[in-house]
């Protein structure tokens, strides 16, 4: 009983503590963080966006904190994100809302950020997100947007902000290395929902926005076509994989990917008229 005295006795002397050096570290760990500075990424006649706050912890992925404005007063305004990069890499956001005539709103803009740190990108390495962002009538896709431009959020402050760097790996496959472009395959997998995928990792070297795509595909000598298409921001890099859904390979029979063959095509999307940047056969072979 004495003993079982003491040990109670030494806890609550304890406590006080405790509960001081936990105080102490989350101060700490709060003064440490620079203190986020508001972002006016537009404010018209029409609309305004403006980002208050960021939360890298939010339950649902690293979160932008927006107040949106209509200022129209008679159109419904749709506020969305065309395209999005975090440290140099696309990366899709989870955002698009319509916004009522006359009206405000507090929404988030969320990354995953799942697919960010399997490449070594942490919420807390953050430190450019750029977002092109577009509002437009609702009910006339036709019109002209009342705003679309390219704005940066640096989590970290400017002077800190970095740019992904993507370390060759020796099982890499180059498909195209210029001026322009470049395209690696990275692996190969089989996804129980997307089905056979081919990784590939995309660099946009060019001022304009590239668009990456496959022709002509086959799959040990049948042709079944790939879901895949994608758009590169310029200067920006991106995680994709062209695939081929369970159904098309079991129309052909196929239970193992031997080979592979498609047309790689990259171009300007943002003028048709230039010459591609590549179009070239490509054929891989999976299982070698």
């Amino acid at each position: 009983m004495k003993k079982l005295c003491m040990v109670l006795l030494c806890v609550l002397m304890l406590a006080p503590a405790l509960g001081m050096n936990n105080t102490r570290d989350k101060e700490e760990k709060e003064g440490d963080m620079e203190e986020f500075e508001e972002v006016v990424v537009v404010d018209n006649e029409e609309c305004a966006i403006v980002i208050k706050d960021v939360d890298p912890d939010d339950m649902w992925g690293y979160t932008l904190k927006a107040q949106l404005e209509n200022k129209s007063a008679d159109k419904t305004y749709m506020f969305s994100a065309k395209s999005a990069s975090v440290n140099g890499v696309m990366s899709d956001p989870f955002f698009a809302t319509e916004i009522a005539p006359g009206m405000r709103a507090n929404k988030d803009i969320t990354f995953d950020m799942d697919d960010l740190e399997d490449i070594g990108i942490k919420a807390e390495d953050v430190s450019d997100i750029e977002l092109n962002f577009r509002v437009y009538d609702s009910d006339d896709w036709s019109a002209d947007p009342v705003y679309e431009d390219v704005s940066h959020v640096y989590p970290l402050g400017e002077d800190n902000a970095t740019a992904y760097e993507r370390q060759a790996q020796d099982t890499d496959e180059v498909l195209v290395d210029n001026d322009m472009v470049t395209a690696i395959v990275t692996g190969y997998r089989v996804d129980e929902i997307w089905g056979y995928m081919v990784d590939i990792f995309l660099v946009n070297k060019t001022d304009s926005t590239v668009m990456f795509s496959v022709g002509d595909a086959a799959v040990n000598g049948y042709m079944a076509d790939p879901y895949f298409a994608n758009s590169v921001d310029p200067g920006k890099c991106a995680f994709e994989s062209i695939s081929w859904d369970n159904s098309t390979l079991e129309e052909n029979d196929i239970t193992e990917v031997e080979k592979i063959n498609f047309t790689l095509r990259a171009y300007d999307d943002e003028d048709f008229a230039k010459d591609d940047y590549v179009n070239q056969p490509v054929a891989l072979t999976p299982t070698a």
